[in-house]
C-alpha cells in the first residue's frame, strides 16, 4: 500500500527533524518536550511499518512481528503523547520566563 509507505517516510522524516531540533535547543525543558513529540513520531514510524508488514508478507511470521511493532509503536505513541501533556505548561513557562 503506497499510503502506508507515504506515512512511514513522514513519521521518520518528522523524527528526524525532532532530534536535529532537539540538539539544537539550549533550554532543558524545551528538549524534554521536543524529545516527547520525536517519540510520537518514532512511535508512529514502528506503527506503520508493523502495519505495513500485515499487507507486504502474507506469511504468519510476519503478521506476528508486524503485531509487535504495531504494539511497541502503539505503546511509544501513548507514552509520547503523555510526555508531551506534561511538558506542555513546563516549557511554556520556561519560554516565557527566559523572554
Amino acid at each position: 500500500m503506497p499510503i502506508l509507505a507515504i506515512l512511514i517516510v513522514i513519521s521518520f522524516v518528522f523524527y528526524f527533524y525532532l532530534k536535529v531540533k532537539y540538539v539544537r535547543s539550549k533550554r532543558p525543558i524545551e528538549r524534554k518536550w521536543i524529545s516527547a513529540k520525536s517519540s510520537i513520531s518514532l512511535g508512529a514510524f514502528v506503527l506503520f511499518f508493523g502495519i505495513n508488514q500485515w499487507f507486504i508478507y502474507a506469511t504468519t511470521t510476519s503478521l506476528i512481528i508486524g503485531i509487535i511493532f504495531a504494539l511497541f509503536g502503539l505503546g511509544s505513541i501513548i507514552t509520547g503523547i503523555r510526555a508531551y501533556r506534561y511538558y506542555l505548561p513546563l516549557a511554556t513557562k520556561e519560554a516565557q520566563t527566559s523572554l
